[in-house]
């Protein structure tokens, strides 16, 4: 009994130092704390939205790499009567985290609005280091485009959408199809063409990653060991990738026209989405913004478009609804839906 009271605390600082020096030589044990707490807060989001889901029809668990095991959903529209516009949305999860499932009920409401809208999984980090997830990304696109006919794709009117780390990568796809030189300099070889991407829906993202490694507290902390993760530098602000990723210095006249999103509760906002808002404008692309005064209470946090236990939520998806009909539809009409049906639909009641 006494040697072991003598060890015991010897080993405690051993254990500490182990832990400190793991910490520090590799974004693994980090990543793999954040990516559980992600994974509950994911779950929790999905909890909030599963009430205002309606039922569309469904294609899931589509693989679209040839030999890969990668997957895809795609949600239609009940009303569908040929091709409809298709919203290809990139899950969040700083990177490092998140499933094509997180945002599930999300994409079935906006079938329900009259788009086919695509949730897509890839692998993430630190399993898979840039610009993997980009390219597993095009290769879903390419897929779409293959198989358009099968599941009554019109690929000729796409929009870019994504939240948190997804809005980033949904940029940066957006960045690579507007602009060949960027595209060329990151070396991206985006599927789309430019007539083809309509528009772009961006919640909660990141587009400037200098900005990003000057944050403090809990949140700095966070980001930075996922873009360790991520892009496998831990100094990454300097990095080509960095700059490949900041999409704010990279957007051109040419970039689509724009819903960006931000809570007032949410430290990217101010540093990130507002920022990459006015950039855009000063080129002359159609920006439509949805931000929140200071003094709103309680706040809104980051993912806050998907806390449907708020209306503020349920706002931001009317008007993300209205945007992508502006920059999808034609003649009043979304393509491939029947002209006696409404293009808008009301925001079905929560189930009780």
């Amino acid at each position: 009994m006494s040697t072991s009271r003598v060890r015991r605390p010897r080993l405690l600082p051993l254990a500490a130092a182990s832990a400190t020096a793991a910490l520090l030589l590799s974004p693994w044990p980090a990543a793999l704390l954040i990516r559980a707490v992600f994974y509950r807060g994911a779950q929790q989001l999905v909890a909030q939205m599963a009430p205002y889901s309606p039922e569309v029809t469904e294609h899931r668990g589509l693989k679209y790499q040839n030999g890969g095991t990668r997957r895809l959903d795609i949600y239609l529209p009940p009303g569908q009567t040929g091709p409809v516009p298709v919203v290809f949305w990139v899950h969040g999860g700083a990177w490092i985290s998140g499933s094509r499932r997180d945002v599930a009920p999300y994409l079935r409401m906006l079938a329900a609005r009259g788009f086919a809208a695509v949730g897509v999984d890839y692998q993430v980090a630190p399993g898979a280091r840039y610009p993997q997830a980009l390219n597993q990304l095009d290769d879903a696109l390419c897929f779409l485009q293959e198989h358009a006919g099968k599941y009554g794709l019109d690929m000729s009117r796409v929009v870019l959408a994504g939240d948190s780390a997804g809005a980033q990568l949904a940029a940066q796809l957006a960045a690579a199809v507007s602009s060949p030189g960027y595209a060329a300099a990151a070396g991206l070889s985006p599927t789309l063409a430019r007539r083809q991407l309509r528009g772009a829906v961006l919640h909660c993202g990141v587009y400037d990653l200098e900005a990003m490694s000057e944050l403090s507290g809990i949140l700095g902390w966070g980001f930075r060991t996922a873009l360790w993760a991520y892009t496998g530098t831990r100094n990454f602000s300097r990095t080509k990738v960095a700059d490949h990723m900041s999409v704010l210095a990279h957007a051109t006249p040419e970039f689509p026209p724009v819903f960006i999103c931000g809570g007032n509760g949410d430290g990217l906002t101010l540093t990130q989405s507002v920022p990459f808002a006015n950039r855009l404008k000063s080129l002359g692309v159609p920006v439509t913004r949805k931000f929140w005064s200071d003094d709103l209470s309680p706040a809104l946090p980051h993912e806050a478009q998907f806390q449907f236990s708020r209306p503020e939520a349920r706002a931001v998806l009317e008007d993300t609804q209205v945007f992508l009909h502006s920059v999808l539809g034609q003649d009043g009409v979304l393509p491939g839906m029947s002209s006696a049906r409404p293009a808008t639909d009301p925001l079905p009641r929560p189930s009780t």
